[in-house]
């Protein structure tokens, strides 16, 4: 096969030996000869001249397929890479033969039936080819396509779709892969030439009578290409050319109708500012109902007719949903509900469909119709009910009567907006006329919504594929995302009529109860729906709704028979409790039933009750904690302390996770209870059991240390040890008497005995000594003692408890732990170490000079090591040692330039840090990668601001300019392009400026000094030098941008300071290079996605706010009173 990569082989030869690689490479079953093939192929694909023996390959009548196909790609990757470079006649010849080719295998149905999925990929390189030469060198294009269409109906039909193709490149794909000039000259070239292309559009379409039964397959393209077009062609070709009166005349053939669709929901989905084509639209909207009532009359039942339904027919739904969902997302204001029985039917009709079509059971079908329902039923909501404050919850049914406002201030301001966005959408009505007319609507949506609810990421219990009762193993992330919206509706559908949802819901359970329309999903949605619109009533009818509710789930608990539908009705039980904590926290005794029946629960051996009951209690817990350390009326004590009396009957049946869940909620009551003896005395009541436990396992590792290698001993240490982690990150400050009481137990004693038996167990020299089972064990517990530390430090107070954590903590730990670490062989140091210390120095705010030095002595080199010969061993290890290195840059700066007493040592210790700066920043691993950015941005502006710049950037500006102009241009590291941005264009504003004095070059080497002076012809100084550089290193790296190219490229990285026309100027730059021709550039445009994703988040937290039940009840938030 090497033989192919021989340039003077002949091409008959050429031909003939291609078939080898690529019949291995698609049929042989060695993975060997799969690689090998690969290699050769990709190795002659590389070649500068590969792309002459192209022709070869194709015109071959003998050649395969993949031959063929494989040619194809050679010719591409010389169109995308090396097009600039060729001679023009070179480029006219390449460009004439694709041309020649198209048109010979398009020109009869028969070469074109026969060779349709090689034209494709033809009309792929054609286009690429388009890209490059058109208008400049290719300026009658569009007239030759055009044109040539007339003359063939098959190649009318291919020509469709190049220019289809040609559109998605241009306006869909262009971002990334084209310079900005580059793509505004094609779009607007592509725009200006649009009207023989319509014409040729309009010309087929007015021959549909005679095509749609000789050739309809070209009706279809066409469509299909004139719905490519639709989003960004002049409006003039769309309202005023009767295209629109064709596409909906169209829907009358049944084998067009889906294809004609298709065009309306573009054409619906237009936004438009003005008023200039409203009439227009209105006309669509109507005639496209009127066509529609033939085609779905209201008797169909779609839902079961889409089950059985083929695909044309499916997606012919979803286009029906996206039309409707879009155009009156846009334009529901045109419909004229007040006076216009016309405008009353059509929408009516309309909205009756999408209610139909919101009960098919494909999930994005009914995504699209629950995205219009939510913004009808927000907007409903805004415009006739006013925004209460979040504690008056007093509303009435929409329509004529308002709620009261109370908004003021920020909250004013947010309301009046929600109302502009609300009558926005629904035009102007009288209230008492839309009332009468959603009124129906939103009941039937209501009883949709309810009757398919989704899955609350709360529920552990669901169905399996085999019809049973299991404990959920992984999340659902999907069904997570689903409830939400259309828990949100709920919520608006609830407040806009509070009546009928609850008569609907309490319906629902009452034929749960009587068994007539029993079954888990039934139960299971309600229940979801129930527990969805917590929040959206007043606080009496929520008193009423829920205390029903309760009451028949408890009663059908009892009345079920069998394990599997009893841990049904108690998950609901247990998830509708949970979402209600303002009831909870106003009704002590209904409060305090529901956590016994949850306790109740938790001795359930079923899968997944004992989890659904601890996380239940564990969001209870952080809801309404107060309630639990406060004396209750009728109560002898508070609830906490009889729950402590009472716990090792609790917990006796829990699995250890199920444990910590319930300590965890345990921590965060106490940590409500008033500060004093008393709250650590129910600290320790609260470890009573856990904490015996630990004594006894601490005198049987004093007695006979042999122990400690038992498995059972170090899994006893990591349960309790998990325990007590969780209870100090949900118990503060607090937690100090608990972690002093393990200190004087025995912490640090039982953490240097598993330091020296793992010591001892790998010294033994055995390869896979750290991955035994026994090893594993040790390091688990010595891994579970950091994390405990960590958690307090992590929830403790700065400005408090900064004393406790520095004696308590840093002081006793440092020695022990940063010694063992040292000292340890790489394999058994623990990566929690570095996370350990990260977090004290981001608590602390800095540590003192003498503790830097000591982290930096005990972590950093021998860390270093471990990590810094590949990017794949000890992933944690380097994931934290780079965190650690970000704080105490950030925290501790100056110290980095003092790191040793020695001077020298101090310089060699800080170039060390510099080195492993970029080393982190070259990483793979984008977490590593974007943590060594961010540490070097610290460094460059704590650097400037300090005393040492000149220092910094005469040694260290080169060789970051170049480390952050390599990752620049690596494709694995787009990720960082925002942050490479950033700091290059730091870089470079801060030498060329004139605020660095010292020269950033070398005034050794004779080269970088005539760069300096520009060979002679300038005085020397660093922004000559810099510009010198720069075209040095960026004219060798990419040849083929040429000298011009590269020129212009440096000048705009000097000149531009702007942030948004330096990063456009750097994208245009990565475009031109190699690496970034090809492939997802997404991430070039990251930063621009993360601000509108923060400003989203934004406005998101505002609608929220506006109304009341929407938000979730929040964990961790107890807005009850005290008592």
């Amino acid at each position: 096969m090497d033989r192919l990569l021989d340039p003077s082989l002949p091409d008959p030869e050429f031909v003939a030996l291609l078939e080898q690689p690529l019949q291995l490479l698609y049929t042989s079953t060695s993975t060997q000869e799969r690689n090998m093939a690969q290699q050769v192929l990709t190795t002659l694909q590389d070649q500068p001249n590969a792309w002459l023996r192209v022709d070869k390959v194709i015109d071959n009548a003998a050649s395969s397929p993949q031959a063929k196909f494989y040619a194809l790609q050679i010719l591409d990757k010389l169109i995308r890479y090396r097009w600039k470079s060729l001679p023009r006649d070179t480029c006219k010849s390449v460009r004439n033969y694709v041309v020649n080719k198209v048109v010979d295998l398009t020109r009869t149905d028969a070469t074109l039936a026969r060779e349709r999925v090689f034209v494709s990929k033809l009309n792929l390189v054609l286009v690429q080819i388009v890209k490059q030469e058109w208008p400049a060198h290719w300026r009658k294009f569009m007239e030759e396509i055009t044109t040539a269409s007339s003359t063939s109906a098959s190649l009318c039909e291919n020509n469709m779709q190049i220019l289809a193709l040609l559109s998605e490149e241009v306006f869909d794909f262009s971002t990334g892969q084209m310079t900005q000039a580059r793509i505004v000259a094609l779009k607007n070239q592509f725009t200006q030439e649009f009207s023989s292309v319509f014409h040729l559009c309009q010309y087929v379409l007015d021959q549909t009578a005679e095509l749609q039964n000789s050739r309809p397959s070209l009706v279809l393209a066409t469509l299909h290409t004139l719905r490519r077009f639709l989003s960004w062609i002049p409006l003039g070709y769309i309202f005023e050319m009767k295209l629109i009166e064709c596409l909906v005349g169209l829907m009358k053939v049944p084998g067009l109708r889906h294809a004609a669709l298709g065009c309306l929901v573009e054409i619906g989905s237009l936004s438009i500012s003005g008023s200039a084509y409203d009439k227009h639209f209105k006309t669509l909207f109507l005639s496209l109902v009127d066509e529609l009532v033939v085609v779905l009359p209201p008797s169909a039942d779609i839902a079961a007719a889409y089950d059985t339904a083929d695909d044309e027919a499916q997606a012919f739904t979803m286009d029906l949903a996206l039309f409707f969902t879009g155009f009156l997302r846009l334009r529901l204001r045109l419909l004229d509900l007040d006076a216009s029985p016309a405008d009353t039917r059509a929408l009516r009709m309309a909205l009756d469909l999408l209610v139909r079509i919101s009960m098919v059971s494909d999930v994005e079908v009914f995504k699209t119709c629950l995205e219009w329902w939510h913004r009808l039923a927000s907007a409903l909501y805004a415009v006739d009910c006013s925004v209460p404050r979040a504690d008056d919850f007093v509303f009435s049914s929409f329509g004529g009567e308002m709620c009261q406002a109370n908004g003021s201030g920020s909250r004013g301001e947010q309301q009046t907006r929600a109302v502009g966005e609300g009558a926005a959408l629904l035009g102007t009505c009288n209230p008492a006329v839309r009332k009468t007319f959603y009124t129906p609507v939103l009941a039937a949506v209501r009883r949709v919504l309810i009757s398919r609810m989704a899955k609350p990421e709360e529920v552990l219990i669901v169905e399996d594929d085999n019809g049973e009762i299991v404990r959920e193993t992984t999340r659902d992330t999907d069904a997570i995302t689903l409830y939400k919206a259309m828990r949100e509706t709920l919520v608006f559908l609830t407040h806009l009529d509070t009546v009928d949802t609850e008569e609907v819901m309490l319906g629902k359970l009452a034929r749960q109860i009587d068994g007539s329309e029993w079954s888990w999903r039934n139960i299971n949605t309600l229940c979801w729906a129930v527990g969805s619109i917590s929040g959206a009533m007043s606080e009496e009818e929520e008193k009423r709704f829920l205390v029903t509710v309760i009451k028949e789930l408890l009663l059908l608990v009892e009345q079920k028979r069998g394990k599997d539908n009893k841990a049904v009705v108690a998950s609901n039980i247990m998830y509708v409790v949970g979402q209600y904590p303002r009831f909870l926290r106003a009704h002590w005794k209904f409060l305090r039933t529901v956590v016994h029946k949850l306790f109740e629960f938790m001795h359930e051996p079923h899968p997944g009750v004992q989890d659904m009951a601890c996380d239940t209690f564990l969001k209870i817990a952080h809801t309404c904690r107060r309630k639990f350390v406060s004396l209750q009326p009728g109560e002898p004590a508070a609830f906490i302390v009889q729950m402590l009396d009472g716990l090792p009957d609790i917990v006796n049946e829990l699995e250890p996770h199920q444990i910590h869940a319930f300590y965890d909620a345990a921590g965060c009551i106490i940590a409500a209870a008033a500060e004093g003896p008393s709250r650590g005395a129910l600290v320790m009541k609260l470890f009573d059991l856990p904490n015996r436990t630990w004594a006894n396992l601490v005198v049987g590792a004093t007695k006979d240390a042999s122990t400690l290698r038992l498995r059972d001993t170090a899994k006893a240490f990591v349960n309790l040890l998990k325990t007590n982690a969780r209870v100090a990150a949900s118990l503060g400050p607090p937690f100090v008497v608990q972690l002093a009481w393990l200190q004087e137990n025995g912490l640090l004693l039982v953490y240097r005995s598993y330091a020296q038996l793992l010591t001892a167990a790998i010294s033994t020299g055995q390869p896979q000594a750290t991955k035994t089972s026994e090893a594993r064990n040790m390091r688990a517990v010595k891994k579970e003692m950091l994390r405990v530390v960590e958690a307090f430090v992590s929830s403790a107070d700065p400005a408090t408890d900064r004393a406790v954590v520095l004696n308590q903590v840093v002081n006793p730990l440092s020695e022990t732990v940063l010694q063992d670490y040292a000292s340890s062989p790489p394999e058994a140091r623990d990566a929690e170490v570095l996370s350990l210390f990260a977090t004290i120095i981001e608590f602390t705010g800095g540590l003192p000079l003498p503790a830097v030095r000591l982290l930096f002595r005990s972590l950093f080199a021998c860390t270093l090591d471990m990590i810094k010969n590949n990017f794949e061993d000890f992933p944690d290890a380097r994931l934290h040692f780079f965190k650690l290195l970000r704080v105490i840059a950030q925290h501790n700066f100056s110290y980095l330039f003092n790191l040793d007493e020695d001077p020298t040592a101090a310089e060699n210790d800080f170039r060390a840090v510099m080195n492993a700066i970029a080393w982190a920043f070259k990483h793979t691993e984008r977490n590593v990668a974007e943590t060594g950015l961010v540490i070097l941005q610290q460094v460059l502006r704590s650097v400037d601001a300090s005393a040492h710049a000149s220092y910094f950037y005469r040694h260290y500006f080169q060789s970051t300019l170049n480390d952050i102009l390599s990752v620049l241009t690596d494709t694995l590291h787009r990720p960082g392009f925002k942050l490479h941005a950033a700091i290059l264009r730091h870089l470079l504003a801060t030498v060329t400026s004139g605020g660095i004095r010292e020269p950033v070059w070398d005034p050794n080497s004779p080269d970088q000094v005539a760069r300096a002076s520009s060979n002679g012809t300038a005085p020397v100084s660093n922004p000559v030098f810099v510009r010198a550089h720069l075209l040095h290193i960026l004219a060798a790296a990419f040849p083929n941008m040429g000298e011009a190219a590269v020129a212009d490229v440096v000048r705009g990285l000097l000149d531009l300071r702007d942030d948004k026309a330096f990063k456009g100027h750097l994208r245009d730059f990565l475009v031109r290079t190699r690496e970034f021709s090809v492939g997802d550039n997404a991430d070039l445009y990251d930063d621009e996605k993360q601000a509108l994703l923060v400003e989203q988040q934004r406005v998101e937290a505002e609608r929220l706010a506006r109304t009341p039940g929407l938000a979730p009840a929040q964990p961790g938030v107890d807005d009850g009173m005290a008592s």
